[in-house]
């Protein structure tokens, strides 16, 4: 994975090998990067044992459940996603400092190229749900693709770049590799917690020039959609990322540190965003109905 799983002691250029724990060694050190003993197959599953985060999962299941059971969504459901994935466009745009009202993104009257790019990527994301699980890299390049047009050279599209995280190009690509195995089967925990891990890694890693932040969430929304969470895209998770920015910037911070509790804090607030994301998806699909 991205800059927590090459981070700590040993030197970042370093391979990742499996390692045996030490009698009475700590669980995590510098998570998740140096986590090693029996679930080394399944780096994620120790996620599961930090404070809270269990339950808070369980809680945003349970909200989205009780979310995608709203009765609008047996008739309207295409008009209830079409305004969730403008409000998540506008909101995404906005978290990398480009805010427009409303209104006027729906007249059509904004020029922004971070907004365009944005909305494009909302746009893409049911098309790309299947591809994701099989090509997340090329997923990723095409995000970057459409989110990055107008705002940096065209040659740079698609193309990893050093980012936030320490170390070269190569490695940049190399962590982008270990993220894409887990999307595409290296972990069984739930998909919410996945797309927690994706959207706080590719923040921290900032693997692409311009709106990276743009990539991040949306590839964060693609593992819901893909693996079933929210398969409709309903959940407006970037609603919530919006109306608590300052804690999704300082928990998406302390996640890059790699520590157990900066790992905790991404968790937690993801999961909270999941659960405002469902709260406002109900409340768009009232004022369809009326």
């Amino acid at each position: 994975m991205a800059s927590c799983l090459v981070r700590g002691s040993r030197r970042a250029s370093a391979p990742i090998r499996a390692e045996r724990p030490r009698p009475g060694a700590r669980r995590f050190r510098r998570w998740p990067g140096h986590y090693r003993g029996s679930v080394a197959a399944d780096p994620l599953v120790p996620l599961l044992s930090l404070a809270d985060v269990a339950p808070a999962v369980e809680r945003a299941r349970e909200r989205v459940d009780a979310a995608l059971r709203h009765r609008a969504l047996r008739r309207q459901g295409g008009r209830v996603a079409a305004e969730v994935s403008l409000r998540s466009a506008i909101a995404s745009a906005a978290l990398e400092g480009h805010v427009h009202e409303r209104e006027a993104v729906r007249a059509g009257v904004v020029t922004d190229p971070v907004l365009q790019g944005a909305l494009r990527v909302a746009e893409a994301l049911p098309a790309l749900a299947d591809r994701w699980p099989r090509a997340p890299r090329q997923v990723l390049a095409r995000l970057h693709t459409l989110a990055a047009a107008g705002t940096v050279p065209p040659e740079a599209l698609g193309r990893p770049v050093a980012g936030a995280a320490e170390g070269s190009t190569p490695l940049v690509a190399a962590r982008l590799d270990i993220l894409a195995g887990l999307v595409t089967g290296g972990t069984r925990v739930p998909q919410v917690l996945l797309a927690a891990v994706v959207h706080g890694e590719l923040l921290a890693l900032r693997p692409f020039a311009g709106p990276a932040g743009v990539v991040a969430r949306a590839a964060g929304r693609l593992t819901l959609l893909a693996g079933g969470f929210d398969p409709r895209g309903l959940v407006a998770v970037d609603l919530g990322h919006r109306e608590r920015e300052p804690e999704y910037v300082g928990a998406a911070n302390a996640f890059a540190t790699g520590t157990p509790d900066g790992v905790r804090s991404w968790l937690r607030h993801y999961m909270t965003a999941v659960e405002i994301g469902a709260e406002r998806m109900v409340e768009i699909a009232d004022d369809v109905l009326g």
